[in-house]
């Protein structure tokens, strides 16, 4: 941990901010408090939503099972070059991280042919195929459902498109080492900036954003809750994808 990270208040001080005033951001999945020196405070709100499966529900057991996967998974990424909001953990399904906010804009990055990509671009590719290449594309985030957005749309906002692109890639390349021989179908990511402009990686990355399989072949993610899946079937099954981590 960085000096400057060590002199941030502990989790008794932290808890104080949540108790003293409303969260500055409210999102579909987390709460978000700003602190001083580009810091904020976040809180992960437990839920699973799928607009496709028009299902939306709480499962408190999520929570500390997202962040425990994104805690290990920040700390793979920054070694391997990848600037990450994350700083530290401060509770169960609290973490402080970088303020670096960022356009309405995902990036999504394929390894099989599944989801949208099929029920979507139908008969373009066999459905779970694996892709002959990893496919990178950009959705603009809007409720109901994000869209896809064509690259040219955030060049003219002046966005570092390339650079996304380039380090979505290096991600995919971490996690798939990382997490074998589970197999990452898929995942999105949101980058935001700093106070000089510079590139962060500020999502979450854990079964709550990717596709992610066992060896077997079983979901380890989002796609039970799609599915039909049960709280407890689901939570049985996302604590599977740290059998081998």
């Amino acid at each position: 941990m960085s000096t400057a990270g060590d002199r941030l208040p502990g989790p008794e001080p932290l808890a104080g901010v949540v108790d003293s005033r409303p969260p500055d951001i409210v999102g579909r999945s987390k709460r978000l408090w700003r602190l001083d020196d580009g810091k904020c405070l976040v809180e992960l709100i437990p839920s699973l939503r799928s607009f496709s499966y028009d299902r939306d529900e709480l499962v408190d057991e999520t929570g500390p099972l997202r962040l425990a996967f994104y805690e290990k998974a920040a700390e793979k990424l920054t070694a391997a070059g990848v600037r990450c909001a994350f700083h530290r953990r401060v509770g169960e399904i609290a973490y402080l991280a970088e303020w670096a906010p960022g356009p309405p804009f995902e990036v999504i990055v394929k390894n099989v042919a599944n989801g949208s990509t099929t029920r979507k671009y139908p008969g373009l590719f066999p459905d779970r195929a694996p892709l002959p290449r990893p496919v990178v594309k950009f959705d603009y985030r809007t409720d109901p459902e994000d869209q896809p957005i064509g690259e040219d749309y955030l060049r003219v906002l002046d966005l570092p498109v390339d650079l996304m692109r380039e380090k979505s890639l290096l991600v995919n390349d971490v996690l798939r080492e990382w997490l074998a021989p589970l197999q990452v179908w898929d995942f999105c990511l949101i980058f935001g900036f700093d106070a000089a402009g510079e590139l962060v990686l500020n999502s979450e990355v854990s079964q709550d954003c990717m596709r992610l399989r066992h060896a077997d072949g079983s979901p380890l993610d989002k796609d039970l809750f799609r599915q039909g899946a049960t709280a407890e079937e689901l939570v049985e099954q996302w604590k599977r994808a740290f059998d081998g981590l």
